[in-house]
């Protein structure tokens, strides 16, 4: 299991692992993954669904907002909240 210090790393790493692709963009913990344009609709599906694989969680249609979802900041807020 993931400990709460880890989450950020675990959900950057795999962001950067299948969205940023060998793009130049440094993602900061609070940038939006919107506006930066590295997830679009389908992506945001995937990172759900890996949201839900790794750490076991079930991401209601209700919690897919940008306060949950947008950054890592807002990432780990919404996996702390749901494991904690």
């Amino acid at each position: 299991m993931v400990m709460p210090a880890d989450y950020r790393s675990a959900v950057r790493t795999y962001i950067e692992c299948n969205f940023i692709l060998g793009n130049d963009v440094s993602l900061g913990d609070t940038d939006s993954l919107l506006d930066l344009q590295l997830i679009d609709s389908t992506g945001f599906l995937e990172l759900v669904g890996f949201l839900e694989e790794r750490f076991g969680i079930k991401v209601a249609d209700d919690e897919m907002l940008p306060d949950n979802l947008e950054s890592l900041a807002n990432i780990e807020r919404f996996l702390q909240r749901k494991l904690g």
